[in-house]
């Protein structure tokens, strides 16, 4: 087979996920943000409910700009809303705020692998532009150690991917739970809840998968010139 064809092919894999991962997770937020929840909640008073019931009553849940721009802030103690999800009484905007207070959640109990993320997020900020950089500079200057390393650091991305997937995972499972214990939804919302939990999860997998086909494309293609 074609060398070519393969880093070709891995590439043009890469960009789809990528755009699939998307598609799915914004068609299916549209879709539960038209659909109203029957207690008339908005996201704003479903958190602040779930974060009271777990004795969370220092964090703050606060609005934010942005399109889908929802987090939690460990240092601050604040789950942070968009305007959509924080004012909105969708399915969708009290199934993603619920999510943000299960992030909240995990920090309190401590959870392992979020405490491990939280460690990793100075050294893959440098690797975010450190790995790119030693790449391009080792492609100008003919640097093949140099493009080695480069490629040293997108793995040290692809494992903070790998521990972050848990995470969110966790956290909409802590979201469920929470809906479900709280009678926020009737079953069919929390049915559609899930439905929008999960095509936010999807978007984590395509992440690690997208950025393990740009590391054996690197491979692939440097390796050979290596030799």
């Amino acid at each position: 087979m074609n060398y070519y064809f393969i880093v070709y092919g891995l590439t043009f894999i890469a960009v789809i996920i990528t755009i699939m991962a998307q598609i799915l997770v914004d068609s299916t937020y549209k879709k539960y943000l038209q659909i109203k929840n029957e207690r008339n909640l908005t996201g704003k008073e479903a958190a602040r409910y779930i974060l009271d019931k777990n004795g969370l009553e220092d964090v703050k849940v606060v609005e934010v700009h942005g399109y889908l721009s929802d987090h939690y802030d460990p240092r601050k103690k604040e789950v942070r809303l968009s305007k959509e999800n924080y004012h909105g009484t969708s399915i969708g905007s009290v199934s993603v705020a619920c999510h943000e207070c299960g992030h909240a959640i995990q920090d309190k109990d401590g959870y392992l692998f979020m405490r491990i993320r939280a460690m990793l997020v100075p050294l893959v900020n440098f690797s975010s532009y450190a790995g790119y950089l030693a790449i391009v500079l080792g492609l100008l200057f003919g640097a093949f150690k140099l493009i080695w390393i480069g490629i040293i650091l997108e793995v040290v991305i692809l494992l903070f991917q790998l521990i972050t997937l848990p995470v969110e995972i966790n956290a909409s499972s802590r979201a469920l739970k929470e809906l479900d214990y709280a009678h926020f939804f009737t079953s069919k919302e929390l049915n559609s809840g899930k439905k929008v939990l999960m095509a936010a999860a999807f978007t984590y997998v395509a992440s690690v998968a997208t950025t393990l086909i740009q590391i054996i494309r690197l491979v692939l293609m440097f390796g050979r010139e290596d030799d």
